[in-house]
């Protein structure tokens, strides 16, 4: 069904498309990756379903007083990576997001499964890491398990990330193994699981995320959608029941965003050919988004 037009009432999406050596505010990049998933996955039709899902939303924030994100920022959409997946595709990636990353404040990479994490992480420089993930992501191997141990161990020594400045917020009971937090630990990586992040103001997690990550100045956000209650993120393969509500997502997506030093992000995991009818999966990643936008306003 079309949606209605009103003059004034301006939706999001649609921006325009970027320009070479423009300066702007936020750069949006599709970044299809799918083919590593240790799930079956469509994946790679999520780019274009979150773009379709912005247009349902407005770009306002209430405030007081309102503010129009599409006015007071500068974003564009960048299209999307051909076939980021295996080395030539993470390579176009890491070249990709480097280049948009040089005119932009941020840049925002819509998945796609997590393996989208290592190469964007790596395009924008970053050197500290926060991820909003149910999963550690630091399986052997190449797959969407395994992108922050790869920003460990296997990215070129100039950009990989010390494991003392990622902070993993949301680890959750029953979606990983003994051995895999073993590593965590004696790596150094701070882990708030979901009971400490329930536990605790997210303020006040937020604020620790960002001062663990952000001591070399730049950080990279991923938000794992699969992170959220599975009644809320059906379309998201490895979702569960009892994970995070979509408030507390997206409270923590604005707050992180906030802070200068987040200089990339990327929202993975959410295969948009197994949503519900309703898309109530590609509608919270789109507005993800949104409070991505939200928080680089709010700087």
């Amino acid at each position: 069904m079309a949606l209605s037009h009103d003059e004034l009432w301006p939706r999001a999406g649609s921006w325009p498309v970027s320009a070479a050596g423009e300066r702007v505010d936020a750069a949006i990049l599709g970044v299809p990756t799918w083919r590593t998933s240790l799930s079956s996955t469509g994946a790679h039709a999520t780019p274009a379903a979150i773009r379709e899902a912005l247009r349902r939303y407005s770009a306002t924030l209430m405030g007081p007083p309102a503010l129009d994100l599409n006015e007071a920022l500068r974003i564009v959409d960048a299209g999307d990576v051909h076939e980021p997946d295996g080395d030539e595709g993470v390579q176009r990636t890491v070249d990709r997001v480097r280049g948009l990353s040089e005119d932009a404040r941020l840049v925002i990479a819509l998945g796609g499964d997590n393996s989208l994490t290592y190469p964007v992480a790596r395009g924008s420089g970053a050197t500290g890491l926060i991820t909003i993930d149910a999963h550690f992501d630091l399986r052997d191997g190449v797959s969407n398990g395994s992108p922050v141990r790869r920003l460990v161990q296997d990215a070129p020594d100039a950009e990989q990330i010390d494991p003392r400045r990622i902070v993993q917020i949301g680890i959750a009971d029953f979606a990983n193994s003994a051995a895999y937090a073993r590593r965590a630990a004696e790596w150094g990586i701070r882990v708030i699981t979901l009971d400490e992040v329930r536990g605790r103001d997210l303020a006040d997690v937020v604020g620790e995320a960002v001062r663990v990550a952000g001591a070399e100045s730049r950080i990279h956000l991923d938000v794992d959608v699969d992170v959220v209650d599975r009644a809320v993120a059906p379309g998201c393969p490895a979702s569960v029941p009892g994970g995070l509500a979509a408030w507390e997502l997206r409270a923590l997506v604005r707050g992180i965003a906030t802070d200068p030093r987040v200089v990339s992000a990327d929202i993975a995991e959410v295969d948009a050919t197994a949503d519900a009818e309703d898309a109530r999966t590609v509608r919270l990643a789109a507005l993800c988004v949104l409070e991505l936008l939200a928080g680089l306003a709010g700087r």
